[in-house]
């Protein structure tokens, strides 16, 4: 069954023939990222399967039939959505990480970085919420991928730990990448429904990573 509608089906045909308008690469990635910035804000008011192609390209300030020559359709522009700004999350993140050698520290990273990102970009926060859980095909696919990639920087991190001996040898890192995060999680949904949350971002990324750190040390 095609996951769009009648009229979102309609709404992946050009309007407007814009290829023989030659642009400078500077002025086609300024042009992609405002396409990208605007679909954020957009899916994050109406949600990804209300929101049309028309009012990206209205928020982007730009013809309908640009938003074509970047990206296929709706669905596109989404998958571009967390590929490019959980890319730049995971860049982030890895980047401090690197800068240290204590596991320890890099679990307590890993969650005011993820927490900091989600307060300060908060329509980005309401798509991972909302999109990434949804029953389709192509999003559950997607969360095999690249949002994987960014979960499994814990894991990762819990292993090294381990080799450390710094870690419990018994613990399975895929399950405390998946029990961490999602109390991570839990956190940004409060922030996002919450107008004016109960806990700021240092006490609580402290809190979650000192429970979890607690359980795994390794105990001597």
């Amino acid at each position: 069954m095609n996951p769009y509608s009648q009229a979102d089906q309609m709404d992946t045909m050009p309007r407007i023939d814009d290829t023989k308008n030659a642009q400078s690469p500077n002025k086609k990635t300024d042009k992609h990222q405002k396409i990208i910035q605007a679909a954020i804000k957009v899916f994050a008011k109406k949600g990804f399967y209300h929101a049309r192609v028309s009012d990206i390209a209205k928020a982007a300030k730009v013809a309908d039939g640009t938003i074509y020559l970047y990206f296929n359709n709706k669905f596109d522009i989404l998958i571009s959505v967390f590929d490019e700004e959980i890319g730049k999350i995971i860049q982030q993140v890895r980047y401090l990480i690197e800068k240290e050698d204590n596991p320890r520290r890099m679990i307590e990273i890993f969650a005011l970085k993820h927490l900091t990102m989600l307060k300060e970009n908060k329509s980005l926060a309401e798509i991972i919420q909302m999109e990434l859980r949804q029953s389709n095909k192509l999003i559950k696919e997607y969360r095999k991928t690249r949002f994987s990639e960014y979960v499994d920087i814990i894991s990762t991190i819990i292993r090294q730990g381990q080799a450390m001996h710094i870690f419990r040898q018994e613990i399975q890192p895929g399950i405390v990448k998946r029990a961490f995060f999602g109390a991570l999680d839990e956190m940004a949904r409060l922030w996002i429904l919450s107008p004016k949350p109960p806990y700021n971002i240092e006490e609580t990324a402290k809190q979650i990573s000192e429970i979890f750190l607690t359980g795994i040390l390794e105990t001597r």
